[in-house]
């Protein structure tokens, strides 16, 4: 049974799937624009504790998608989309931080309290993040794989909890809490480390090695895009 649910997916289907995973991951201006604003939501809702804005801030954000294409240039060998994941990934932590930092300077009380349910556990609650990261990493894999499953995504996005770290981080740079800022630093890199991680075995069950050609068609339409959204308008 378990074999038939990594050969049941059509070649279309696989290179649907890493045209999409590419696509979503690509730094374009927009994918900035709902990370911060993403960002900007969680920081209110761990400024008002509120965990209805936070599970609004996590499922617009589009953080999942650098990670599964790290994942996935990792299992191709691919070293330009390696980069472009990790720089993608870099920049988002860059202008997460940034929003946060702007929203907990204007809006906290700069009192050093942070109301950050991650600032205070233990190594058993990391480890046990670790795993439903990892879980996380699993289930977004699978379902960019099937069509069929593309509508649970939202709700993995939720589950790895990656934006709520990030937010907390920029918040308590604001305030100086430099507790939560180094757990809230730590739990994301664990969630990072988990999604990449059980991806990379989801892609490879997948035997998604032998895609290389097709990523690398994507990726120089995507450059072709990001150089096209670059250019200057012509003068008047």
């Amino acid at each position: 049974m378990f074999q038939g649910l990594f050969h049941n997916v059509t070649e279309a289907e696989k290179n649907d799937a890493v045209e999409v995973v590419i696509q979503r991951a690509t730094p374009r201006q927009d994918f900035f624009l709902m990370l911060t604003l993403a960002i900007a939501m969680a920081s209110f809702g761990i400024l008002l504790n509120s965990t209805i804005i936070l599970v609004g801030s996590m499922l617009i954000a589009p953080l999942l998608y650098p990670l599964l294409s790290l994942a996935l240039g990792i299992i191709i060998t691919d070293d330009k989309l390696i980069g472009s994941s990790l720089l993608t990934l870099l920049k988002s932590v860059v202008y997460a931080l940034a929003a946060g930092f702007i929203i907990g300077f204007l809006f906290s009380a700069h009192d050093g309290s942070i109301l950050f349910p991650f600032s205070a556990e233990g190594t058993s609650s990391s480890l046990m993040y670790a795993v439903v990261a990892a879980i996380a990493g699993l289930a977004a894999a699978f379902a960019i794989t099937k069509p069929h499953l593309n509508e649970t995504l939202p709700g993995v996005a939720i589950s790895v909890a990656l934006v709520p770290p990030l937010a907390a981080a920029g918040v308590s740079l604001a305030t100086f809490n430099w507790v939560v800022f180094s757990h809230a630093l730590l739990l994301f890199l664990v969630n990072v480390i988990g999604v990449v991680f059980s991806a990379m075995i989801v892609f490879a069950l997948f035997h998604f090695s032998v895609k290389k050609t097709v990523a690398e068609e994507v990726i120089k339409e995507e450059e072709k895009v990001i150089k096209k959204e670059n250019a200057k308008p012509p003068a008047a």
